[in-house]
């Protein structure tokens, strides 16, 4: 009877010191779980991009080469800026289009013109956005034919109706690239009004975080000009651009 009674006794034991083994490795495989949890957030926190601002310029005007410029389309608009000249390779002719046959001054410029470097080599990307307005029964047949034809939509707001009017909006995608300060920026300056309030043009790239935050303001990384890009002269469109800016 003693020998099954020590039988046992070890049987409960061993039986005892399995759970106890168990319950460790279940310990260990769950801080095993939750610091392999841990890893990918950590990485991820320390692979995150920020946006890092390349330059802040401010709007002078909309124009066009005064001769046609290497490597770029001959129907070019350029949005001339204090610092640089921003070339569109793309959007160019819609632009274009609606600077030139819609009533100069009934035009306005409804966003801010920030665009994305993704690489920071000279080129951009963004969009523009214009509205055209004016009292209904200026209206012609004509005009909302070119609005069908040219992707204008109705965006009529609450201050235009009170005053009878009615405003189109346009879209248009944008790619360009960076030049030089135009060179005759000083002559352009002298035919419009002095600006009541500035119009930023902001280009701005994608960083790592801890590299943006090791930088600080002062610190910003530099915009890159395309390697071909020289100072050109300008001709601007016969838009007051600066009496039809909007917010």
């Amino acid at each position: 009877m003693k020998t099954q009674g020590i039988s046992a006794s070890k049987m409960l034991v061993c039986k005892s010191a399995a759970v106890a083994m168990m319950v460790s490795l279940s310990g260990c495989a769950t801080s095993s779980l939750l610091e392999g949890n841990q890893t990918p957030n950590s990485s991820a926190v320390s692979n995150s991009t920020a946006k890092q601002v390349l330059v802040e310029d401010q709007l002078v005007a909309f124009g066009r080469p005064a001769q046609p410029l290497a490597n770029m389309p001959s129907n070019s608009v350029v949005i001339v800026g204090e610092k640089h000249s921003y070339v569109l390779t793309q959007g160019g002719p819609e632009m274009v289009n609606i600077l030139t046959n819609l009533t100069p001054q009934n035009i306005q410029v409804d966003n801010d013109m920030t665009f994305y470097s993704p690489k920071n080599d000279g080129y951009f990307q963004g969009q523009m956005k214009l509205s055209y307005a004016k009292l209904k029964d200026e209206f012609k047949r004509s005009d909302y034919q070119f609005f069908l034809q040219n992707g204008g939509t109705e965006c009529t707001n609450n201050s235009d109706s009170r005053i009878g009017a009615q405003r189109f909006c346009f879209t248009v995608p944008i790619k360009g690239g960076v030049y030089p300060q135009v060179s005759n920026l000083s002559l352009i300056q002298s035919k419009y009004k002095a600006l009541t309030k500035p119009y930023p043009v902001t280009i701005y790239t994608q960083a790592q975080a801890a590299q943006v935050s090791q930088k600080g303001p002062n610190g910003a990384q530099k915009l890159v000009m395309l390697p071909f890009a020289l100072a050109f002269d300008v001709v601007t469109f016969p838009f007051q651009l600066l009496e039809g800016v909007s917010k």
